[in-house]
């Protein structure tokens, strides 16, 4: 019940949010999210080979997906999102692209057989879903034996130097900057599924529990932002 609950409401904020998403991550990130997503871009365009298969999942607009399809014309890029809105969104900026093919799906259960992807990231996403595990589970499924299983996404910074400036910002300030007046509501959820998101510890944790291996974290802005990658075998 408590996971149909949340996937309802993070549906609502997203269907709501979705012509004005992109510009809204600039302000609220003060400009370092463009720089946090191209860690994750470059770093998967490294990994994946001539004729290769990667999948972004809760692609929302589409950034990561199509970057990366842009970077690199000779591999196939999937996005997949639960939102139509969102899609819609990345469907009008990556109609240039013919590498890039838009899924509307679940991430607790992709829609794709075992073994077909080189990599398989998600971006700011984790945390909006309802099972956290089942997620990895599922992106480390439909890789192939050697890919990469990739997560970045927010968190609130271990340092307790840090963390009243951080409360500070994303509870007060970061809603009316990211949603003015009319959208306030949607970003406070976004604060509250940080807040109440895994430490980037428990993360790594949770990547070793799914199976994957080599698993790394990147820290970014004292930990406010932390890219995390495992391998499969």
């Amino acid at each position: 019940m408590v996971a149909a609950s949340k996937r309802e409401k993070v549906y609502d904020v997203f269907q709501h949010i979705s012509g004005t998403y992109d510009k809204a991550n600039g302000r609220i990130s003060l400009g370092l999210e463009q720089r946090w997503k191209q860690y994750l871009i470059d770093d998967m365009a490294a990994h994946v080979g001539t004729a290769g298969q990667v999948l972004d999942v809760c692609s929302g607009t589409g950034d990561i997906a199509i970057a990366i399809a842009a970077r690199r014309p000779d591999i196939d890029v999937a996005g997949l999102d639960f939102s139509p809105a969102m899609l819609e969104q990345a469907k009008k900026k990556s109609a240039h692209l013919r590498n890039t093919t838009w899924y509307e799906g679940d991430a607790m259960a992709l829609p794709f057989e075992e073994d077909r992807f080189d990599a398989a990231c998600i971006s700011f996403g984790l945390r909006n879903t309802a099972d956290y595990a089942q997620v990895l589970r599922e992106m480390k499924r439909v890789i192939r034996p050697d890919g990469w299983v990739y997560c970045l996404d927010s968190f609130v910074p271990d340092s307790w130097c840090i963390r009243p400036f951080y409360d500070l910002y994303f509870r007060g300030l970061m809603p009316l900057l990211g949603g003015g007046f009319h959208h306030r509501r949607e970003y406070q959820w976004l604060w509250q599924s940080t807040r109440d998101f895994l430490r980037k510890g428990q993360l790594a944790e949770l990547f070793r529990q799914a199976g994957l291996v080599n698993v790394q974290m990147n820290s970014y802005l004292f930990g406010a932002c932390v890219l995390h990658r495992g391998q499969k075998q």
